[in-house]
């Protein structure tokens, strides 16, 4: 519907005004159902005709005369232009279209009067054509898509990226030949080119830009929670640091990888006598656990890299309780 719509608006342009009737065959896209003279347009063509005033009228049906004359002008534009014709695109192609319509088809004779061109009868029916509106009418094709976890919105075989904000809801998308804009409600949130492949990911860098920086913020926002509730201390150290503008991430990822060689209970004792001299820095802790080491006469500690499943041998499993399969046992026997 929206390429029948565009063809209409196409032709308007190019004339600079439009007939106040138009004639269509029994198409699904302008009639719905035809009882004799009883007839249901679709709805949204009778939308298009009040927008730009003219009377859709379609031919009877099986009269085949009715509309003979553009049946012969389709013969034409086959034999005339594209018999042998060569071109690069869609873009070429419609480009020598153009030119063919404003040079060789407008100035051949004209079907109804052998005496003047096209180009003359046109020049002379003009004037007739009704004016066209001051806005043009949106031909826009308008789906509702659902954005699943991931930021992308999926519209004719595409996935065009959408702010991560905007995930798990539904969204609407607006498509016309050039542009894929996608709202949330009355809110434009994107807007991306149209693609005409398949299977590909259209994306903004702005959207990917955001999304990497709230992960690498929730990223740090776990490391910040783990190693709180590990060294109850840090809390003031990272309170500290934040006043002097340092850079939060790369402590807390630093004084991790100290919690991981020297454990909680020294990691506290440190930050505790490093916050007392009033340093604030992950530096100055990892002095004073150095110093701790060398006074207790311990091995420097070896970093070592594990398998995650050796890391995580020691996690806290709940086990479940064993009663719910004999529940399951007893529902069987009782169901047999």
């Amino acid at each position: 519907m929206e390429n029948f719509l565009r063809g209409h608006v196409g032709a308007f342009n190019t004339w600079c005004g439009l007939p106040r009737v138009l004639l269509y065959d029994n198409l699904k896209s302008a009639v719905l159902e035809r009882q004799g003279d009883a007839i249901r347009f679709h709805p949204t063509l009778l939308a298009f005709a009040g927008f730009y005033r003219f009377e859709p009228r379609p031919v009877a049906v099986a009269r085949g005369n009715e509309k003979g004359r553009v049946e012969r002008a389709i013969r034409h534009i086959r034999e005339a232009f594209f018999i042998a014709r060569k071109f690069t695109d869609l873009d070429d192609l419609n480009a020598q279209a153009e030119q063919w319509c404003r040079n060789q088809a407008a100035d051949r004779p004209c079907p109804e009067d052998r005496t003047i061109t096209v180009r003359q009868a046109f020049a002379q029916e003009q004037p007739l054509l009704l004016p066209l509106p001051a806005n043009p009418y949106p031909v826009e094709e308008q789906v509702a898509a659902r954005v699943g976890k991931t930021p992308y919105v999926r519209f004719d075989l595409n996935d065009y990226s959408v702010p991560h904000a905007h995930v798990r809801r539904t969204l609407s998308v607006r498509a016309d030949l050039g542009l894929v804009r996608v709202f949330d409600g009355t809110k434009m949130i994107a807007s991306h080119r149209r693609s005409y492949d398949r299977d590909q990911q259209i994306e903004d860098p702005q959207h990917l830009k955001a999304l990497v920086a709230i992960k690498r913020e929730a990223r740090q926002h776990r490391g910040l929670n783990s190693l709180a509730r590990a060294v109850p201390a840090c809390q003031t150290l990272m309170i500290r640091a934040a006043e002097r503008g340092a850079n939060i991430g790369a402590i807390t990822t630093a004084m991790l990888k100290l919690l991981d060689l020297y454990g909680a209970q020294e990691l506290q004792a440190a930050v505790e006598q490093a916050l007392h001299a009033g340093a604030s820095h992950s530096r100055s802790v990892r002095d004073v656990l150095e110093r701790r080491r060398v006074a207790r006469g311990a091995p420097p500690p070896v970093e070592t890299s594990l398998p995650e499943h050796v890391r995580r041998k020691d996690t806290t499993v709940r086990p479940h309780r064993l009663d719910s399969y004999d529940q399951l046992t007893h529902g069987g026997k009782d169901d047999e």
